[in-house]
């Protein structure tokens, strides 16, 4: 069967340093770009992370400082990166909490202007997990009747979990072969963040869903309470939380000027 699309997807997989959306880097990623008339396009690149890579992460995904020693950095890649990105929807597995958050982070490090916020988001391992309750490689082997060769490989994760999509839309009659639908259907919480720091009240407000302030509204704690603002940006949060924050600040500064 065919995805059924507006504008193109871009299914990614990213290997890193670690789990740390904040801290860890990106040492491999792996994009298949599907367009609305079934044409695809595929590019994986190592990256040199510009950081030693822990032999906990080597051992998962086989790559080590040696075999990106020579690669570019993200960096230098995110101009590639981006005009694959810029004008497509998202898909991936468990790329909601972990994919997007870390390539966003690395982005804003880059200095590139793309806000993948604005992009729909569809996590096949949601679909898979609200449907079954598994993994990647028994995904593969329930849905496409296929083992997973070379798991933890950006390039084999990315093919597969595209396939797996394609198999769960022909599974179950109830999905909608919708990216809108998919993305709804595959979102957790809805968040200003990507971390999940920032969330919205019932009248769509920004509000922290973490620490002492729980539950409040941004704009208020940033209006009584300016020197909380300024230990936020300071402390260890993900760029886009701090970006997030620092919008909410500028457009209440702005909106005070009118």
């Amino acid at each position: 069967m065919q995805l059924a699309l507006r504008r193109p997807i871009c299914f990614f997989d990213l290997e890193t340093t670690g789990t740390n959306v904040a801290q860890d880097r990106i040492v491999e990623i792996s994009i298949l770009k599907v367009f609305p008339n079934g044409n695809k396009e595929s590019h994986t690149w190592k990256v040199n992370p510009g950081v030693p890579i822990p032999k906990q992460a080597s051992d998962i995904h086989g790559i080590t400082d040696e075999m990106v020693a020579n690669e570019p950095s993200f960096k230098e890649l995110a101009p590639k990166v981006m005009a694959l990105l810029k004008d497509s929807d998202l898909g991936g597995f468990n790329s909601n909490r972990f994919d997007i958050p870390l390539l966003a982070e690395e982005l804003l490090r880059a200095e590139v202007d793309l806000d993948l916020k604005k992009a729909m988001s569809v996590d096949v391992q949601t679909i898979f997990h609200k449907m079954e309750k598994r993994t990647l490689g028994a995904a593969y082997k329930f849905y496409c009747d296929k083992n997973l060769e070379d798991a933890h490989s950006a390039e084999a994760d990315t093919n597969a979990t595209y396939e797996v999509l394609l198999a769960q839309l022909e599974r179950y009659q109830d999905l909608e072969n919708d990216v809108k639908y998919l993305a709804e259907f595959s979102s957790h919480k809805n968040f200003a963040d990507f971390a999940g720091f920032v969330g919205f009240d019932k009248e769509g407000r920004e509000i922290f869903t973490f620490g002492k302030y729980k539950g409040t509204l941004v704009e208020e704690v940033l209006d009584k309470e300016p020197g909380y603002f300024g230990w936020l940006l300071n402390a260890d949060f993900p760029l886009y939380t701090k970006k997030v924050l620092t919008r909410i600040k500028l457009n209440r500064f702005n909106n005070k000027l009118l």
